[in-house]
């Protein structure tokens, strides 16, 4: 086969959604730190919404992006957890994959901390091909072409061979 037909895992973002700044927020950015062992970064709002209460600027969660080996070794982990299954709705037109965790303790070697409570994650996994960089560059950027893009169908037998994923109806 082709090296640049391969698909790969290109990154993993872990996200933990607060809605509001203080010191929820800061156990969140605690939990995402012991879950993937790196810093993570604060997501700012963008619009404002008088109803609940947000303005623009305003923390309202943190992610961690993961990439190469500790993309896979994380995605493994939190695999593990949902028993390898993951239904077909998870997966978009574009190949990407979404699945949520409903409490960081399920991971392997995590305690419940009463000082910090119980967050849940959403793990959002980008599946890509080698070159497909063309599109994101400064210079020269460049479309994908359509036959080079990752299809729904080719992600989810990706995730079957390459993780052993169960994909349910």
């Amino acid at each position: 086969m082709n090296a640049m037909r391969e698909v790969r895992v290109e990154k993993v973002v872990v996200n933990i959604g607060v809605g509001e700044a203080g010191e929820r927020l800061v156990k969140a950015e605690k939990v995402l730190e012991m879950v993937t062992g790196q810093k993570s970064v604060e997501t700012i709002s963008k619009t404002v919404n008088r109803d609940l209460g947000i303005r623009k600027g305003m923390p309202l969660g943190c992610k961690v992006t993961l990439r190469g080996e500790s993309a896979e070794e994380f995605l493994r982990k939190a695999l593990a957890i949902r028993e390898k299954r993951v239904p077909e709705y998870s997966f978009d037109k574009e190949g990407n994959m979404s699945f949520g965790i409903s409490d960081y303790t399920d991971f392997e070697g995590m305690k419940y901390d009463p000082e910090i409570g119980i967050f849940g994650m959403d793990i959002s996994v980008v599946l890509r091909r080698p070159g497909a960089r063309i599109s994101q560059r400064a210079l020269l950027k460049r479309r994908v072409p359509q036959k080079h893009r990752v299809d729904r169908d080719e992600a989810i037998q990706y995730m079957k061979d390459r993780f052993e994923v169960e994909v349910v109806q």
